[in-house]
């Protein structure tokens, strides 16, 4: 066999013989179990083998939620940096880099349309935007959510997804939950329903003020909801929390919540919600 003589040069692939797939798969950070991207967007960033809700991004929930038509609404505030603040990076590059990424503004977006045959006012948190923390901006476009339903009369409907507030823009971000929940208290003099979703997660400052004043509080499964994170109130009080702590289960359990639903649920739901909400005369809430 001495005529044969191996190649010892590598073999290159040209761009027609490579792999397509790569980027196209991801694994559930609950079974572990590989999905293919299109399938999971598909079900609604649900996994299709043990429930696990991926984050789901603003646009994408307005858009499962509004009937066709409905129209995005005060898009044009933006950030600025009151304090000049600098820590590991400038402020002001953190908030160009969170608009390049999220083609935002900033994180939240307000939208008006229907759900079912309800005019409601809805109001989005983009976590991909700096945690979706609370700023200026953030309160003030949700405050103005608030003022649209008082103005209407149509429920409003806010979907938190948020570290808290927003650290850099210091007392500025603090004032937004005096100024959001003021507004919604109006709004609960006026009889007019409010429903607060938290997703995963709802933390901070957002816990401390909007997401826990709905006429009624419901949740995504297995959401991370609370003030103080289950890390830094071990550490304080020096003892092992409960499993499933700060859960979305554990606080339906303890009677936080009302209700949690999921995902592929949650249109029909909160339909038959706001039918009811709305109309006179009601002895009992829907099942």
């Amino acid at each position: 066999m001495s005529w044969f003589k191996r190649d010892t040069h590598e073999i290159v692939p040209t761009p027609d013989h490579e792999v397509r797939t790569q980027g196209l798969w991801t694994k559930c950070g609950n079974c572990g179990k590989t999905l293919w991207k299109a399938e999971l967007e598909s079900n609604l960033q649900v996994c299709p083998h043990c429930g696990y809700h991926f984050k789901f991004d603003a646009r994408s929930r307005i858009e499962n939620l509004l009937e066709p038509g409905y129209e995005l609404v005060d898009l044009d505030l933006r950030s600025t940096d009151p304090l000049n603040f600098t820590d590991l990076k400038p402020y002001k590059q953190r908030l160009a880099q969170a608009q390049k990424k999220t083609g935002l503004n900033d994180a939240i977006i307000n939208a008006v349309g229907r759900i079912g045959e309800q005019d409601v006012v809805l109001s989005v948190m983009e976590y991909g935007f700096i945690g979706g923390s609370m700023g200026a901006v953030v309160g003030e476009t949700i405050a103005r959510a608030v003022d649209r339903s008082l103005a209407t009369r149509h429920p409003l409907i806010i979907i938190s997804a948020s570290g808290g507030a927003r650290m850099m823009e210091g007392i500025a971000s603090l004032m937004q939950l005096a100024k959001v929940s003021s507004g919604l208290a109006r709004m609960d003099d006026e009889k007019i329903p409010y429903i607060s979703l938290m997703t995963d997660p709802t933390t901070g400052g957002v816990t401390a003020s909007f997401a826990m004043l709905g006429d009624l509080n419901i949740a995504e499964p297995g959401a991370l909801i609370g003030f103080a994170g289950p890390r830094v109130i071990e550490q304080t009080i020096r003892q092992k929390l409960p499993e499933g702590f700060q859960r979305s289960e554990f606080l339906l359990q303890h009677g936080f919540l009302d209700a949690i639903v999921p995902r592929k649920e949650l249109k029909s739901y909160l339909a038959k919600t706001l039918d009811w909400m709305t109309a006179s005369n009601n002895t009992q809430p829907p099942a």
